[in-house]
């Protein structure tokens, strides 16, 4: 009998600047087209998503921008490329409200995260809105006096 394999799990990469720059209105999970060496790659956790963006065109979704840097034992006898597009799997339901979203105004499709859900690469991305420079600094105070209240919470039950 086959032995099984212990599947790769939790998070590959993060987009904690989409955090930053955006409002998170509704997020979809989707699938990504790879290749072996870049699976390989995710595997050793060499993957960035900053300043990576989703692109709708012809009924189908992109990712653009995400950095899997190659292996060095990996792609002996391919070319990688690091920064090539990625197509996103996606259900036709999930594509069509895309589409009508971002087709209004402000809003932008951004990819939050890679992960691993069992032995699949999934892609976590997000309809979102653009903040003002002034929506930045409200949430960072909001963040900031949450830190205050826990340190006080905190340090009131050690006293006691």
């Amino acid at each position: 009998m086959a032995k099984q394999k212990k599947h790769p799990q939790g998070s590959i990469a993060q987009n904690k600047k989409a955090m930053h720059d955006y409002f998170v209105e509704s997020r979809f999970e989707a699938g990504l087209a790879l290749a072996g060496w870049e699976v390989k790659s995710l595997r050793a956790g060499k993957a960035q998503l900053v300043d990576s963006y989703v692109l709708l065109k012809d009924d189908e979704a992109w990712l653009m921008g995400c950095h899997i840097t190659p292996l060095k034992t990996a792609s002996t006898h391919v070319i990688a490329d690091p920064t090539r597009t990625r197509k996103l799997l996606l259900n036709r339901r999930e594509l069509e409200k895309l589409f009508g979203s971002v087709q209004q105004k402000g809003y932008t499709c951004v990819a939050l995260s890679l992960y691993w859900k069992q032995h699949l690469v999934k892609c976590e991305i997000a309809l979102a809105k653009g903040k003002k420079d002034f929506d930045k600094r409200h949430t960072e105070k909001e963040r900031d006096a949450d830190r205050e209240v826990q340190r006080a919470m905190r340090s009131k039950g050690k006293d006691e």
